[in-house]
């Protein structure tokens, strides 16, 4: 009897962990199944963009999309998981830990880096230079087009040189923000390079302080003005 009770204690708990590992094993699926599904849409936007006609290689094209957000995904997953148990390593001093953090950082961009060489590669195989571009932005927000144009409309009298730097700079910041692994992150590159930029500008006698104030009494002119038409195509 004393035995038969050990049994079925043991079985009933045995059953608790295989249920247990049913229900986790189930959430990773459903995690995996979200996740597929939110980064197929998200190359999806960027493909109906190019207008392409024929649907296999429409398909094919934002296969090769969101995979590589999955890649990207992956590595920088390995890199918080790398950078977990470093710090969880006890043995580790401090200088130590800083040290073995810059070689997973390392490890990481050169992974990045060779993802990315091989991304671009595939793209265009199926695309134009053109479309190539288009996907570049779409996975960055369109920030270097939004950008380029704001520059040249704040500093109309911008020179041929001038403009090309500007352009170099903004299309640097975007290959390093396609692989960043957040908005907040793939921002922050551009926001680092329009400091270039604005250094630059203000070594060639450009007063980027008084042309931003400028700006920002253009932009506000124009949404009052859009607001008074909107009020009287109301009435």
């Amino acid at each position: 009897m004393f035995q038969f009770k050990i049994l079925s204690i043991t079985y009933l708990l045995l059953g608790f962990v295989l249920l247990g590992n049913a229900q986790n094993s189930q959430e990773a699926l459903d995690k995996e199944s979200t996740y597929t599904k939110v980064i197929t849409e998200r190359a999806d936007k960027i493909v109906q963009k190019l207008e392409i006609k024929k649907e296999k290689k429409a398909s094919k094209v934002r296969d090769l999309i969101a995979n590589q957000y999955r890649n990207l995904n992956t590595i920088h997953e390995q890199k918080k998981s790398s950078i977990l148990a470093l710090k969880n390593t006890s043995a580790l001093t401090k200088e130590q830990l800083a040290i073995e953090t810059q070689k997973v950082e390392q490890q990481t961009e050169n992974a990045q880096n060779t993802l990315h060489e091989k991304y671009l590669k595939a793209l265009s195989k199926e695309l134009s230079k053109t479309q190539v571009e288009a996907v570049k932005d779409g996975m960055t927000y369109n920030v270097l087009p939004n950008t380029y144009k704001a520059y040249q409309e704040m500093l109309p009298d911008l020179t041929k040189d001038q403009k090309r730097q500007i352009l170099e700079y903004l299309t640097e910041a975007r290959e390093h923000a396609m692989d960043a692994e957040t908005s907040e992150k793939k921002h922050a590159w551009f926001g680092k390079y329009k400091g270039k930029i604005n250094n630059y500008l203000s070594a060639q006698g450009v007063d980027m302080k008084k042309a931003g104030q400028e700006w920002e009494k253009k932009i506000k002119a124009a949404e009052s003005a859009k607001k008074e038409t909107s009020k009287t195509s109301g009435q």
